[in-house]
């Protein structure tokens, strides 16, 4: 069986290794009075979802939260990033809770403190209530507001017990891949509708973080993800082209918490269409966090496409060795983002890598799986982590993504990214090769 290149002793005192997952990818939405969500009408949609899966019983996480919080601890595992369902605990978004919400959100947090994990909590993670949507969602100014109600509710009942919290996973993608891509839930390719959500979801992001203040609550952070782009040649164009994209991809999240500002050269593009008094709102999205979170897996290649409306670019296939979502293998990129940010924003604020992983064809064989891949990304990937730590980035922590096989959103349920396989016809869990070698190396 291959094996870690390191072992715990390898990087500093109270480094946190965790895994992550998420709510709607794991619990099974259909169960314990959960609302509905934009994610089930979307993959109600044709042609929206591979084989128009869901999440209506994903891993059936809800209940089986007991025997996959034991693989957490047997791991070796000091934290686990899960995620809250927002229509779990408010199946309208705001009125009235979900007692059986609530209730679940409470055992699952005592249950990692018993087994002595550390619970990361992460308040969104996509699935925005269906009553919500109909509003606007997060074209809606209003957002920010259901958002910080909510976060009040479900934090007033656990964040006396959470190690850490951030309000929303991925800003990138509730902005941008899904309302000018259309790849996420509304599905939308709409730049006015993008222009929105990009900022809403930062003031939204900003007034949770306010909430949770308001509770007492600290080590609170944003999580943000990131994508190495290479120009797809030498030309200045292509040069252009790979810098806009870092622009909406990489610097407006960062420069909106941290800098009070937004990139000039993606304001090129969305400020027309950008909400009446946005420049008004950095005070609350700035507001201070405690640490920062960068969700990180590959680097892209990108184009100019001049005949193009802005961003005037495109993605090309790239040379590296590919996960079997087809991105490439990069650990480069992942010490850049460390050391860049740590440079660039010169925040002092610890650096957590929130998600990074790999999705494989990972198949059970004589009750075994190997998966030698994952484990040559995982050595590659702590080596970068090692990397920037020597050059003196205060990074504190690496989560994987994810503990388990789960519901990989559009792709339904064939990526598997878990270090645990799930067979998703009897939801029978087998630890994967890389699950024991990571046991191996963090008890060593």
């Amino acid at each position: 069986m291959s094996s870690l290149t390191f072992a715990r002793s390898a990087f500093p005192d109270g480094f946190t290794f965790g895994a992550a997952t998420s709510a709607y990818q794991i619990e099974g939405h259909a169960h314990g009075g959960a609302g509905p969500t934009h994610w089930d009408s979307f993959a109600a949609t044709p042609g929206n979802v591979v084989r128009a899966e869901d999440g209506a019983r994903a891993c059936d996480h809800y209940h089986r939260w007991e025997s996959d919080l034991d693989l957490i601890r047997d791991a070796g595992f000091d934290s686990y990033r899960f995620s809250t369902s927002w229509a779990r605990v408010l199946p309208e978004g705001r009125g009235a809770p979900n007692p059986e919400g609530l209730d679940f959100y409470d055992r699952l947090v005592d249950g990692m403190l018993e087994r002595g994990i550390k619970p990361f909590a992460t308040l969104y993670h996509w699935e925005l209530p269906q009553p919500l949507a109909d509003l606007g969602g997060w074209r809606n100014r209003d957002i920010a507001d259901w958002f910080a109600d909510f976060t009040t509710l479900i934090m007033g009942r656990i964040g006396d017990r959470v190690h850490a919290a951030a309000p929303i996973n991925e800003p990138w993608c509730v902005g941008w891949l899904s309302h000018f891509m259309g790849l996420h839930a509304p599905g939308l390719r709409d730049i006015r509708a993008t222009a929105r959500a990009m900022h809403h979801v930062l003031l939204a992001h900003g007034r949770s973080i306010q909430a949770m203040r308001a509770l007492g609550m600290d080590n609170l952070g944003a999580v943000m993800n990131f994508e190495y782009p290479f120009p797809a040649d030498d030309s200045p164009e292509a040069a252009q082209a790979a810098r806009t994209y870092d622009g909406y991809y990489n610097r407006w999240f960062l420069s909106g918490v941290l800098k009070k500002g937004y990139p000039a050269d993606v304001l090129a593009g969305l400020g027309p269409h950008m909400p009446t008094g946005w420049q008004d709102d950095f005070d609350t999205i700035a507001t201070p966090v405690d640490w920062l979170g960068v969700n990180y897996y590959t680097c892209k290649r990108i184009a100019p496409r001049p005949d193009q409306p802005w961003p005037h670019l495109e993605e090309v296939p790239g040379p590296l060795p590919k996960t079997a979502m087809d991105w490439e293998i990069y650990p480069d990129g992942l010490h850049h983002f460390l050391t860049w940010i740590h440079r660039e924003f010169d925040s002092g604020l610890p650096i957590y890598v929130t998600e990074n992983g790999m999705a494989s064809y990972d198949e059970l064989q004589d009750g075994a799986v190997p998966d030698p891949a994952r484990i040559d990304y995982l050595n590659s990937h702590l080596g970068a982590v090692q990397r920037a730590i020597a050059d003196g980035v205060p990074v504190a922590g690496y989560f994987i993504w994810s503990l388990m096989d789960n519901y990989e959103w559009a792709l339904g349920y064939e990526k598997r990214f878990g270090l645990v396989h799930v067979d998703f016809d009897t939801l029978e869990r087998t630890p994967k090769a890389s699950w024991h070698a990571l046991a191996k190396a963090l008890r060593a």
